[in-house]
């Protein structure tokens, strides 16, 4: 049995309609941000397409007008699920910009557990959006992806793992500072710019650096603006970094 849901969010961001715009409707712009990799064709009809770790998920842009609205929607599944997205700007003062996430669809059985994910999920995609408008605005990041599952963990020894391998202070805070040494990369030196039970994100002087953790898996999304990032490279030694924290 499938069941509907909507979540809608609102949020301003420090950033002019066409740099909103480009960060939610283009490819390059979305791997700057949200998940996996990401293509966009510029037209409504057009294909919005996702790959992450081999899994790649397509869409049809069913609205398509540049700095004002963009929407997707994914196609119908044989037991009625689909999902659809709708981005509205609107251009404010002071090179500000509101930006209204409509996010929709069919869930299934499991239906209360997903929509309680994505309604605790998205305002920690908008920080990340944010963060990004903030502080990169105008350069293209490099999504790196991990994940590794912990069966045999609590919610809590993966938390606990986590926190210890980014150096940070207990409870986690805004604004307190991580550091962490994968092997093979620089160090991690940065700040936390979200926590919650479920979150931790990362801001450093070169990339985002995302970490989300639930019951039994641990997944991270960064987007690094270093110019010479070796995106292999570096999702080996994440991948090494978080196997030994959790797996």
């Amino acid at each position: 049995m499938t069941h509907p849901f909507e979540i809608e969010l609102e949020t301003t961001l420090p950033a002019s309609p066409q740099e909103v715009w480009e960060a939610i409707a283009t490819g390059p712009g979305i791997d700057s941000w949200f998940m996996g990799r990401n293509e966009v064709e510029p037209r409504e009809g057009g294909t919005a397409s996702m790959d992450t770790a081999g899994h790649r998920e397509e869409a049809v842009i069913t609205a398509y007008e540049p700095g004002k609205r963009f929407a997707t929607r994914t196609p119908t599944g044989e037991d009625g699920r689909f999902m659809a997205f709708e981005y509205l700007i609107e251009g404010r003062d002071r090179g500000s910009t509101v930006l209204r996430v409509v996010h929709s669809g069919l869930l299934g059985d499991d239906w209360q557990d997903e929509y309680d994910a994505l309604r605790r999920g998205w305002p920690f995609h908008l920080n990340t959006l944010r963060e990004y408008l903030a502080h990169f605005t105008g350069r293209v990041g490099v999504p790196v992806f991990a994940m590794a599952l912990s069966p045999d963990k609590t919610p809590h020894e993966v938390r606990s793992a986590l926190v210890r391998g980014l150096s940070l202070p207990v409870p986690v805070a805004v604004g307190v500072r991580a550091h962490a040494e994968p092997a093979g990369l620089a160090p991690l030196d940065g700040e936390v710019v979200w926590a919650d039970d479920e979150h931790i994100g990362l801001r450093t002087a070169q990339g985002l650096y995302t970490f989300h953790h639930g019951s039994g898996v641990t997944v991270m999304f960064h987007h690094l603006f270093a110019p010479d990032t070796d995106t292999d490279g570096a999702e080996a030694a994440w991948q090494q970094w978080l196997n030994d924290l959790v797996a």
